[in-house]
Formats: C-alpha cells, sequence, structure tokens
C-alpha cells in the first residue's frame, strides 16, 4: 500500500489537507471519504486497511475547519462552502485519476454535504454512500441549536462544545477512549453551522426524488448521535431504483469502527463489486515525490 499527502487550495483560500492511500496493482476504481462533524481524514482507517487491499484507492480530506485543514474549528459562513471545497477536491482527484470509476462516501455530516452535492452535481460520481447521515434528527442539545438559530445573524462565528458523548460512536470502549485523546478531532459547532445545516437537510429532502445515481444508506438501529429514522424518512422519498437501505440491528454511530465493523465492510465491499462490473481498471499510482 502506498500512502501520499499534501494540500490544495479550497474556496476563498482555504488550505484543505488531504490523504490518499493506493493498492500495489491496478486499481477497480477510487473511494473518496468525507468524514463527519469533529472529525478528519485520519478515522477512517479501518476502511482504508479493509478497501486497499481489494483493489481500492482511497482519497480522504479534512474539511475546512478540522483536522490539518485551516478555517475556525466547526465553523462555515455559508454551505456552498462546503460544496465547492468537495468540488475542488473531486476535481483534483480526478487530475490523478481520469479514467477511474469514482465513488463518494460520507459519513455523519459527511454524509449530508455528499448528499447535497451529488443532487446538484448528479453526474460526476458513479455511486454514493452515506453511513449514518445527519438528516435532522441529530442529538444535540435543543437549547444550543436554539442559541445557534439566534446567533447566526449577529454573531454567526459564535460557538459552542456540542458534549455529544464519545461512547455513542462506538461500543468498543477503546475507540471511545482514542477520541479523547486525538489532537485532531474537536467538538465545536458554530452558529451559522447551525442554521446552514438546517437548511440544507430541508433542500436534501425536498429534493430527494432527483437523485439519479446508485445509492447505498447504511445506518445502526442504536445510533444516537444521527437518528436512523432521518435516513429512513430520505429513503423512501428516493424513486431512482437502484438504492440499498441497510440498519444494524445495535449498531452504534461510527460503523466502521463499531464492534463488528467487518460485517458492515463485507456488506459495502458487495455493493461496490455489483456496481463495477464491467468498469474499466485504473492504472498503477507511480509516487514521484
Amino acid at each position: 500500500m502506498k500512502h501520499r499527502e499534501g494540500t490544495l487550495q479550497g474556496l476563498k483560500g482555504t488550505t484543505l489537507y488531504y490523504q490518499s492511500w493506493h493498492p500495489e496493482e491496478p486499481s477497480q476504481a477510487v473511494v473518496t471519504l468525507v468524514h463527519g462533524l469533529g472529525g478528519h481524514s485520519g478515522v477512517f482507517q479501518n476502511a482504508v486497511e479493509y478497501l486497499v487491499p481489494q483493489g481500492y484507492e482511497v482519497y480522504a480530506l479534512d474539511l475546512r475547519g478540522h483536522g490539518r485543514s485551516t478555517g475556525q474549528r466547526g465553523y462555515i459562513n455559508a454551505w456552498a462552502e462546503f460544496r465547492e471545497d468537495l468540488r475542488l477536491f473531486l476535481r483534483f482527484v480526478r487530475t490523478q485519476r481520469t479514467s477511474c470509476p469514482m465513488i463518494l462516501w460520507g459519513h455523519s455530516l459527511g454524509g449530508t454535504i455528499v448528499l447535497d452535492y451529488v443532487l446538484r452535481s448528479p453526474h460526476e460520481i458513479q455511486g454514493l454512500i452515506a453511513t449514518a447521515p445527519a438528516l435532522g434528527k441529530v442529538n444535540i442539545s435543543p437549547v444550543r441549536l436554539t442559541i445557534g438559530r439566534l446567533l447566526s445573524r449577529i454573531a454567526p462565528r459564535f460557538s459552542l462544545k456540542l458534549k455529544i458523548p464519545t461512547n455513542l460512536g462506538s461500543r468498543d470502549p477503546q475507540i471511545a477512549a482514542s477520541y479523547l485523546v486525538d489532537p485532531l478531532r474537536h467538538e465545536y459547532g458554530s452558529a451559522r453551522l447551525a442554521t446552514e445545516y438546517f437548511a440544507t437537510v430541508r433542500w436534501i429532502y425536498s429534493h430527494a426524488s432527483e437523485l439519479q445515481i446508485p445509492l447505498l444508506i447504511m445506518h445502526g438501529s442504536s445510533d444516537r448521535v444521527t437518528l436512523p429514522e432521518g435516513s429512513r424518512a430520505f429513503f423512501q422519498r428516493v424513486i431512482f431504483p437502484d438504492k440499498e437501505h441497510r440498519e444494524y440491528p445495535g449498531n452504534y454511530h461510527d460503523l466502521y469502527v463499531d464492534s463488528d465493523y467487518e460485517e458492515v465492510f463485507s456488506d459495502l465491499e458487495d455493493w461496490l463489486e455489483r456496481h463495477l462490473i464491467g468498469a474499466e481498471t485504473c492504472q498503477p499510482f507511480i509516487n514521484e515525490a
């Protein structure tokens, strides 16, 4: 496995950090990962270690205000910043892999970001995976949400800690403990992010019937961070026939590090294989650095 990292310029000069991982042999597709609120590109190591040996190239970026990217932690001025940063990142990935099928995978807030993106740019992506997407029903104090709405206009950068317990991510106590010592994680959300998020979720629901690419939604039934009802409601609104919804009994929010993540990855790989039959393989990655 070859690892690469670097930076690229996002919207309005924001510096975005990215990582990519490449198999030694020609790969089947590129899987581009978008993490959730407070996370970073490094949280997907389990997924990387599973997908790359199966012949997939994996790219992931740190969202603005997250990880090694620049910007106030947990702040955006407009949702379009997330959308255009992702567009620029995908354009960069395409310069590396012009012939590969492109699969987009978003987790939690990243799920919201990718759904908004593909509904507006349906021809750029060959398949969409959303794990535990944040679709309106989230475990954040109503008081904090109300404060966010009130301050969005007059103090958009005002931030509060969301205080989502780390043990809601995974049933593995070692994973929960690792969240507390990860220096790249944060737990802040700004007033403007709150209002932009809810406006985007409303837009996504109202345009769900326009989705025109293969969709896989995966959610844990015991997720108390982004409640699974949101995934169910969105899925029912999608009329494109190539759609799948899988809910895992007892699983928590971060499916890729929960106790039985191997089952989740096996289902994900099965979906990928079925949707890449006959696709052109990529050329071997050559790291000239």
